[in-house]
């Protein structure tokens, strides 16, 4: 008698070939072939590798943030050191005990360095000008710059909410100013809003609930602490040539707020006065463990413990209607256990760095998955998408050895940085995702 032989290959690319097989029963008589092969693109012929490996740090890693010319990478840990990399030797040009906690976030902002940690203390320093030439691959090496305070301010960092700035555009550099959102100094389920550098507040306590609602009997907001916010600025509803400040917060109960600054006769407000909320939606069923917002603030995406991503359309929010009508969608993954989320500044793309230590990206349209990044041994807490339109800058020296091509700076524009609680920084190339 016959007999079938089902066979499944697994080839080194990762793709899936079924083979089967029909044999004669007599030795001699032939052998019939038959092959039925299924063979899904994938978005990555094979599951790729960190480009780089830095192991700067002993400590969990827990920020991550590319300078706006790709050519510093910052990695803030759980033991408060701050290090930046340089992109194109991959030696750290400083590295410093900025906090004595765990770090929640640190950016550039003009000529300075603003770092943010659990000690409940913002530090503004000093950037550095100048690269710092050195040997070797360790934090520890003697001889790094330590940059230079400037000033510090005393915050609230019992909620783990990393700071949201939002530069004004100003053409004079001593007109020039950014305003910055901080969880509430008293009040954790409230934001405020300074302005830098003079470090006065413009706004305190945004999010206080009204008076008449019962959540207000303890002076509490029901939805809890807030877990991630972002500021930003859209077009006035009524007046095309008008802009107004909205902020959009993230809740431990799972829940985000968008509000909006309603009030015209003062720029500043106490109390939360002036600030309406536009719309409250609550799709995870646990806390927000991270929240990303596309830089042209179009959309935001939310993860948390479960397998769920929210996306909500911060354009149509107009405080009219439903906002569960408009753009605002869930998209459920096979994945639950999410840490982290980035967005490609082009807003096609958005990673999610999940407890398993993987990194998964999808389409922030379709959300399509796109594929998967395998490399952390424990979750991953960290990314951040280097700059596809990265600001140029000039050329000291061409005939320089750390002097990059065209081809090599466009590589570096679709790196993607990921940091985890093993301690390593992975840097991985991703292919070009943009239709040919």
């Amino acid at each position: 008698m016959s007999f079938v032989v089902g066979l499944v290959l697994q080839t080194s690319s990762r793709l899936w070939s079924s083979l089967v097989f029909t044999l004669g029963t007599a030795p001699s008589s032939s052998t019939e072939l038959k092959i039925v092969c299924k063979m899904p693109p994938p978005a990555f012929s094979q599951a790729p590798s960190p480009s780089h490996l830095l192991r700067t740090h002993t400590a969990h890693v827990n920020t991550l943030w590319f300078s706006d010319d790709n050519e510093r990478l910052y990695s803030g840990d759980a033991a408060g050191l701050v290090v930046i990399t340089s992109t194109r030797t991959f030696r750290p040009l400083a590295a410093w005990n900025a906090h004595t906690d765990g770090l929640l976030g640190v950016q550039e902002l003009w000529d300075c360095i603003i770092t943010h940690g659990r000690d409940n203390k913002l530090h503004v320093w000093e950037r550095l000008q100048e690269p710092t030439t050195s040997l070797g691959g360790s934090a520890a090496v003697p001889g790094l710059t330590v940059p230079s305070l400037r000033y510090s301010m005393d915050v609230n960092a019992l909620n783990y909410c990393r700071f949201s700035l939002h530069v004004k555009c100003h053409t004079e550099p001593h007109e020039r100013s950014a305003l910055l959102a901080l969880p509430n100094l008293v009040e954790f389920s409230l934001a405020d809003i300074w302005v830098l550098p003079s470090r006065q507040r413009l706004h305190a306590a945004i999010g206080k609930p009204d008076l008449s609602t019962s959540s207000a009997t303890a002076g509490r907001n029901a939805s809890g602490i807030i877990m991630s916010m972002h500021l930003f600025e859209a077009c006035h509803p009524s007046t095309s040539d008008r802009k107004e400040l909205r902020i959009l917060l993230a809740y431990e109960d799972g829940s985000v707020n968008l509000r909006r600054f309603a009030g015209t006769e003062k720029e500043t407000s106490i109390e939360g006065v002036g600030w309406e909320s536009l719309w409250s939606l609550k799709f995870h069923a646990e806390s927000v463990m991270a929240m990303a917002v596309a830089p042209d603030n179009s959309f935001a995406l939310s993860v948390s413990a479960d397998h769920l991503v929210g996306r909500y359309d911060l354009i149509a929010s107009d405080g009219t209607g439903d906002p569960a009508d408009a753009s605002t969608t869930l998209h459920r993954t096979k994945y639950p256990g999410n840490g982290a989320i980035a967005i490609r500044d082009d807003g096609r793309v958005c990673a999610i760095g999940g407890w398993d230590g993987k990194i998964r990206l999808y389409s922030t349209k379709s959300f399509k998955a796109l594929g998967t990044l395998n490399h952390h041994k424990s979750a991953c807490q960290a990314l951040a998408f280097a700059r596809s339109k990265p600001r140029e800058v000039p050329v000291a020296d061409e005939d320089s050895e750390d002097e990059m091509s065209e081809e090599e700076k466009n590589e570096r524009s679709r790196w993607l940085a990921s940091g985890g609680r093993d301690t390593r920084v992975a840097v991985w190339v991703l292919m070009n995702f943009s239709r040919s």
